[in-house]
């Protein structure tokens, strides 16, 4: 592997013609620390876990997914608006692009699940979910329905702290990722990566309340077994997705 792309709080590019075009609104970041040979054996074939200091990380994120809209289509405002929240793992592919493998995606609209499941072929699953906020204070919640497993469940609850106006570089890390990398296309295709596009992130100090969750064990991971090494909110961002793009680097058409 090549050495990875530097960590940049700013998008490396701009998307002039997005595939996808949505908002991730109130978003809790909650990390634990890994050992890298934990997680290298469940990222796609052509990645490797990147990296902080020798320490990789899974990542637990719930948020709000607003107004998801196709190319240039104006946002959908039921369909294209739920909770969601995501197991993510941190990886880099052989052209040092550094990018987030999900292990798993919650969320609580059925049809996006299905298109996600077969359009981007992406581990989107059917959720009850509630994403609620009273004053200073977001709660999380969600129980799987389907396809399983039955019974995998979240319940998280942040208190947002002071906006930090100089993220750390491991902060910087966590949260400034540029794209994703998923075998898009099935079968025996290669490795793709899938870009995006947002402002860089208004990042707050965030205190854990609450955090009863399965979803990490139930992602193939191991369970937690301490308290989270970073928890951080932030308000949201406007983001635009582009096109897959297969391992040469090449958009697909």
């Amino acid at each position: 592997m090549p050495k990875p792309s530097p960590v940049t709080p700013d998008a490396p590019a701009h998307i002039v013609a997005p595939l996808l075009t949505q908002q991730w609104l109130d978003l809790a970041f909650i990390h634990w620390a890994v050992e890298p040979d934990v997680v290298a054996g469940l990222l796609p074939r052509g990645t490797v876990p990147d990296t902080h200091d020798g320490v990789t990380y899974v990542g637990l994120v719930a948020f709000r997914m607003h107004r998801v809209g196709w190319l240039r289509l104006p946002g959908v405002p039921y369909l294209g608006t739920f909770p969601e929240t995501n197991v993510r793992l941190y990886s880099v592919d052989a052209h040092g692009r550094r990018g987030v493998v999900f292990r798993s995606m919650d969320a609580a609209r059925l049809i996006p699940v299905v298109m996600g499941r077969v359009g981007f072929r992406l581990p989107y699953l059917w959720s009850r979910m509630t994403v609620r906020t009273v004053g200073d204070t977001v709660t999380y919640t969600s129980s799987r329905r389907w396809p399983g497993p039955r019974g995998a469940f979240s319940r998280i609850t942040v208190r947002r702290g002071e906006r930090i106006e100089e993220p750390t570089d491991l902060e910087h890390f966590l949260t400034a990722r540029w794209g994703m990398h998923n075998a898009f296309f099935g079968g025996d295709e290669p490795l793709a990566y899938l870009p995006n596009h947002h402002p860089r992130w208004p990042l707050h100090r965030a205190e854990l309340i609450t955090c009863e969750e399965n979803l990490v064990a139930a992602a193939g991971l191991p369970a937690p077994s301490a308290a989270p090494v970073s928890v951080l909110y932030s308000p949201g961002v406007p983001v635009r997705l582009g096109r897959p793009a297969r391992p040469a680097g090449i958009p697909t058409p």
